[in-house]
This record gives C-alpha cells, sequence and structure tokens, in this order.
C-alpha cells in the first residue's frame, strides 16, 4: 500500500500549464479526500425495480441477497461485475429489515415473525418459507423488527423498535411484549428476552461473538451511539420497562423506580391535554452516567455519535475484514440513514468496558445507509433508503458498493485513551515538526442530557488544555498530554495542524470523538523530552490600544453595514451563504438542511418564507415546534448551545432568502 498522491500530484501538475507559482501553491493546498480512495460505485438492477434495502446477506458463493421494505427478497449473481443479474426469490413478505444466511437457508425479519426461506428445488425461488418465530406486535406502524444476527452457537438476535403515543405521539411505547428489546431466538424457536431501553434499534453487529448495537436520538436518547449488548443490561429508554416483572425478563428495573429518581415529565394542560416535554435551558439536569450510579445496570454506550456530525439515524455495524480498506481490519462501520453515510469506529477494552473513538470514513452515498455487507472481493455492498423521511442522499432507494484502491490515506488509525490524555495512531508517518507544535492540537469534551425529552443539546462543554506531546522515533504515535479529563465524556480530538511527513498533507479526517467511559490507571507522560512548544503563543499579537469601540461595539469586532434607502439608517447586511456556512457546519444545521431542496428538515428558503423575524428563529432553534412542520417524520432536537450571536448570524442569512438572494445560497455539494 502506497500514500494516495499520485492523482494529488497529477492535480498540482495542472498548475505547471500557469506557472511554476501556481505549481508550488496547487502542490502545498491540496490534500486528498476520501473519495480519493474509497470509490462509491453502482450496482445497477433492472429498470423499474425500486431497492429500498431493508437487509443484505452475501451467500457462501459470493452472490448477493438483497431484501427490500416493500417486502421482496432478490438474489444478485456476479454482483460485483459490470452486469449483475437479478432473480426475485421470494414476494409478498411484510416490511423486511434484516436478512442473513446460515446452512444454505436465508433469514429475514418481517415486521411479526422471523422467517426462514429454503430453495429446495433448486429452481431459483424460495419454495419453504417457515415461521421459525412469532414476534408480538400491535399494530402500530413504528414497531420494526430488526435483525436477525447470528451468535456463535447458531441461534438469532433481533431487535424490536418501540411504538409511539397517539396522543402522546413523541413519546416511545412498549405496547407488546418485548418491544423496546434485544430478543435471543433460540435454535428451537424460542424468544428470550435479552436486553431493553432500546428506542429504534436498527443496527445490530456479532463483533467477534459478541453483540452490539445502534440506536438514534429520540425521547430518553440524547445522541446516537454504539452499545454493547449484555444480557440484563438497560441501555436507557423506559419503554420496555414495562415487562421487567415477567418471569423470563433478566431486567428487574421497573418504571416505578426510574421515575423515582428523575421526572417522566408526564404533564397535562387545564384541558387534560398531555403536554410534550422540551428543552428547558439552564435547568438542573442528570446524565446517563449519573443514573448508572443509582442503577448499576444502566449500560453505557461504547461511543457516542454526536447527532448531526456523525449521523441523526444510525444503522447498520460491520467489522472491517482482513484485507479490506487498508489499515484498519477489526475496526468498525456504522452506517447512517439520514445524513447518507458511514462513521468509523475504533474499539478499546479499559477497565473490562468496551470504549472508543468515532471518526468520519465516507459520505455522499445516493441515499439513506441502513444496511452494509462485505463482498467477497473485499469491497462493501451499501443498501440504501430514505423511507420517505429523507435523507442527505436524494434518491428514494439504492444498491451501491463501495471499493477500496489499495492506497493508503493519512488517517488517525486509533485513537486510545491514556492515563494524562490519548494516544493518537496515524496511518503514515508525521511531519514532526508540526505534530511537535500544541497549536496542531484542540481538545473538548461534552456531554447529553438524560431526559424525556427529543433529543439533547450538547452540555457541559470545557476546553482540555494540551499540555504537551510526544511523537514516537517512527512518526507513526504521538502521545497528547491533555488537561482536564472527564469520565465518562465526549472528548472532541481536533488534529488541523498535523501534516503528513511525506507531501505536508493534512489529515482526511481531523476529528475524533473518544468516549471515555474510563481512564486508564497506570504512569503518567514524564514531560522530559515532551515537546511543549506552541507557535500560536509566539504568534499571538496583543490588541491595539487606545482606538475607541463604537457604542455598543466590542473593540476588536468587525461590522458590516449598509444605509436604508429611505431612512437613512444603517442596517444590518445579512452575511453570504460563504460567511454561514461554517456556522452551519458547526452547528450541525447542514447535516438535515439544505438551502433551497426538502432534507431530512424543511429547505432554509421554505424557513424563510415563513416569515419569522430572527429573533423568532433563534428561538425556534432554542425550542423547535415540531408541529409547525407536520410534513417532516423527524424532530429538530432543541439547539441552546448554540450561541445567540450565531444564532443571529444564521437567522439573518435564512431571512436574505426571501429577499431573491438565493444565489448567494446555492452550493451544489451542500449535504
Amino acid at each position: 500500500m502506497k500514500p494516495m498522491y499520485t492523482s494529488i500530484l497529477r492535480r498540482a501538475v495542472v498548475g505547471t500549464m500557469l506557472s511554476a507559482a501556481a505549481f508550488s501553491v496547487g502542490w502545498a493546498q491540496e490534500s486528498p479526500k476520501e473519495e480519493d480512495f474509497y470509490k462509491i460505485l453502482k450496482v445497477s438492477a433492472p429498470e423499474g425495480t425500486l431497492l429500498e434495502v431493508g437487509g443484505l446477506a452475501v451467500l457462501q458463493n459470493g452472490d448477493l441477497g438483497v431484501a427490500t421494505r416493500r417486502g421482496d427478497i432478490f438474489i444478485v449473481e456476479n454482483p460485483t461485475s459490470r452486469r449483475p443479474f437479478f432473480r426475485k426469490f421470494a414476494s409478498g413478505l411484510h416490511e423486511v429489515l434484516g436478512l442473513a444466511y446460515k446452512d444454505g437457508a436465508l433469514y429475514c425479519a418481517q415486521r411479526g415473525e422471523l422467517t426462514k426461506l429454503v430453495d429446495s428445488n433448486k429452481d431459483g425461488k424460495a419454495d419453504i418459507i417457515e415461521t421459525v418465530t412469532n414476534i408480538p406486535v400491535s399494530g402500530h406502524y413504528h414497531e420494526y423488527t430488526f435483525g436477525p444476527k447470528i451468535a456463535p452457537d447458531g441461534s438469532f438476535f433481533i431487535s424490536g423498535n418501540v411504538a409511539f403515543g397517539d396522543e402522546k405521539w413523541w413519546a416511545g411505547e412498549s405496547r407488546v411484549p418485548w418491544r423496546g428489546w434485544i430478543m435471543h431466538i433460540t435454535k428451537d424457536g424460542q424468544i428470550e428476552p435479552w436486553a431493553t431501553g432500546v428506542r429504534s434499534p436498527a443496527g445490530l453487529g456479532m463483533i467477534d461473538g459478541e453483540l452490539f448495537y445502534a440506536d438514534n436520538q429520540g425521547d430518553w436518547i440524547g445522541s446516537g451511539g454504539v452499545w454493547h449488548v449484555k444480557k440484563g443490561a438497560f441501555m436507557g429508554h423506559p419503554a420496555g420497562l414495562r415487562w421487567s416483572g415477567d418471569p423470563k425478563s433478566p431486567v428487574k428495573l421497573t418504571q416505578e423506580q426510574l421515575y423515582a429518581k428523575i421526572n417522566p415529565r408526564d404533564n397535562r394542560d387545564e384541558r387534560g391535554r398531555a403536554i410534550k416535554p422540551e428543552n428547558v435551558v439552564d435547568e438542573k439536569y442528570v446524565t446517563l452516567f449519573e443514573m448508572k450510579k443509582e442503577f448499576p445496570e444502566i449500560q453505557l454506550p461504547v461511543v457516542w455519535l454526536p447527532h448531526g456530525i456523525q449521523g441523526i439515524s444510525n444503522s447498520e455495524i460491520v467489522q472491517i475484514p482482513e484485507g479490506s480498506f487498508g489499515p484498519f481490519t477489526g475496526q468498525l462501520l456504522v452506517g447512517d440513514q439520514g445524513q447518507s453515510k458511514i462513521t468509523r469506529v475504533f474499539m478499546e477494552k479499559v477497565n473490562g468496558e468496551f470504549q472508543g473513538a468515532s471518526i468520519d470514513f465516507r459520505s455522499g452515498f445516493r441515499s439513506g445507509v441502513l444496511r452494509m455487507a462485505w463482498a467477497k472481493d473485499g469491497s462493501l455492498f451499501v443498501g440504501e433508503t430514505n423511507r420517505g423521511w429523507g435523507s442527505a442522499g436524494e434518491a428514494d432507494e439504492g444498491l451501491q458498493r463501495l471499493t477500496w484502491n489499495n492506497q493508503m490515506p493519512f488517517e488517525m488509525r486509533a485513537v486510545r485513551a491514556m492515563p494524562d490524555g490519548f494516544e493518537v495512531e496515524f496511518t503514515t508517518p508525521v511531519d514532526r515538526k508540526s505534530a511537535e507544535d500544541l497549536a496542531s492540537y484542540s481538545v473538548e469534551s461534552f456531554i447529553y442530557k438524560y431526559h424525556p425529552v427529543y433529543g439533547s443539546p450538547t452540555v457541559n462543554k470545557e476546553a482540555c488544555a494540551v499540555k504537551g506531546v510526544k511523537v514516537s522515533p517512527d512518526g507513526l504515535k504521538a502521545r497528547v498530554i491533555v488537561d482536564n479529563l472527564r469520565q465518562y465524556y465526549i472528548h472532541n480530538l481536533t488534529l488541523e495542524g498535523v501534516r503528513a511527513a511525506e507531501g505536508s498533507y493534512s489529515l482526511v479526517h481531523p476529528t475524533a470523538y473518544y468516549t471515555l467511559n474510563n481512564i486508564p490507571e497506570g504512569q503518567k507522560l514524564a514531560m522530559t523530552g515532551v515537546s511543549t512548544y506552541n507557535s500560536a503563543a509566539s504568534k499571538a499579537v496583543p490588541a491595539k490600544k487606545g482606538v475607541p469601540a463604537k457604542p455598543g461595539v466590542k473593540a476588536g469586532a468587525k461590522t458590516t453595514a449598509v444605509s436604508g434607502a429611505k431612512t437613512g439608517t444603517l442596517v444590518a447586511k445579512a452575511p453570504t451563504f460563504e460567511e454561514v456556512k461554517p456556522l452551519l457546519n458547526r452547528h450541525t444545521c447542514s447535516a438535515c438542511h439544505n438551502a433551497e431542496k426538502r432534507q431530512v428538515g424543511p429547505a432554509f428558503a421554505d424557513v424563510a418564507k415563513r416569515g419569522y423575524s430572527n429573533e423568532k428563529i433563534v428561538e425556534l432553534i432554542y425550542n423547535p415546534k415540531p408541529q409547525n412542520w407536520p410534513d417532516y417524520s423527524t424532530e429538530m432536537p432543541p439547539m441552546p448551545q448554540v450561541p445567540k450571536a450565531d444564532a443571529l448570524k444564521i437567522a439573518a442569512w435564512i431571512n436574505s432568502l426571501s429577499a431573491g438572494k438565493t444565489a448567494a445560497a446555492k452550493n451544489a455539494d451542500q449535504p
């Protein structure tokens, strides 16, 4: 494997056609992107075939099984070729949201049962369709069933989505047994309740013989994440606790015990109507890790996947096999339906519990990523649907394949917790000068509330000062000494200034989110031989003195104004898209919204048409009103963490879109 410099060199050489100076600028500035290493290819389906993919499974001979939420199962022969052949294997099933292959048979999770399908006469179609086990349903539309995943002993695991209330449409409910649970299906087809506290457990993964699952942000779930599923564990959503009194339940915690410690906010107005819980700014809140001190059966996430940054609807979990995707063997990939992307997760065990770091991997899929499966050639099949909820990818469905070009990307291969900070391992050697500069690093930590509100803002955010860095002799590791480590918190490590030794390229993805459930014990790094050089400190320029500021304007602040045509007064000029774009990305607005097109949420231009004042838009950023947008299934979470100055800039830009200025907002690459 070689670093990916050929294509970058080719692009830079174009600069020589202009001038030597242009060449040098192009060479210094352009770094490879994720698409330079991992290419998305389409798996061509017959015209008219709707592949709203709910399940994928690779058969022993390399053929691909594809299940759709519309109830069809296809077998795709030669799926990695230019002309794959689709053969319908079964149809008439009920919203298949998982597929597995075992001993010559396909197994799928329908809404109300786990089903076995066999082609006994070898005519290419399923002629035996057997119920392995019936799964209780009430008939609510949201009672999806996901799976199965095959356990080491050949049994299965499935998961059951909660329903939602009729009047309290925002509140997850378990109307029938084992909704909101992970279920173990024994070899003789018996349901064994395994763990509860799940809300929308769309992604299961069997990793080295142990079960993990991914959940989505919503009520009681502050953000998406990946959990290790232990028997008897409670993940946090209380709906499934309704059945903890059942003799078969391995979880003994009750809703009453939980609600004695945290208010479910089941309130009603003077007319007796249920009141939807909303985020309260500056309230005294609790976190999931604080509740774990009261109830040890609570299972904390292995990694939180920050909402709006690393997904909004997390899905399938797969492990990268040997020989696939370069230096990341054994790590996890987690799909996301809403953002049409895949995130990479590095895990390690500290004090007997899994924890680790999440790093962006590949975005740009044509629809929402729901299912993934490894092809025999080491590429990754990606099954997609937006199921009417919307996704960053504009298509309603898709089947694509992600391939690696055998070139080595400059990435953080791993991030490991240390007693005094973190050890970052790189895929290729770093430029020592940049890696030993403290200004190349920034670290901050934050957490989410545990409450019945839909999602949570990031709270208790604090900076973590970088005190020193020690780079290994081979340039492949940097030991970063960090002040103010906080157990259980998400630590955001950003390495914007670190460069590769060859080519001086920046990291493809310079940001990692480490969920620090445990701080390792051991020897802290001695400061001897540790770099404490900080170029930012040496370049700091003191503010000029003696220049009075305008009334109401901070010294040094940049102001822009235009004269009112009729009044002659100064009116604040709305920022341009390029000025506001960093704010939209930083505060995750662009995760769900596009300037002019409907996505997971409404287009900014549609918001502008409502005629809200800037102040009203800020109010709605802090406390959204989903009832204002009944045509959108996914609620916007409260965002009180957005500084008011930033929120006002965003609001001013949004309102500028209604004044004939949409051209400034256009951006074809906006997700």
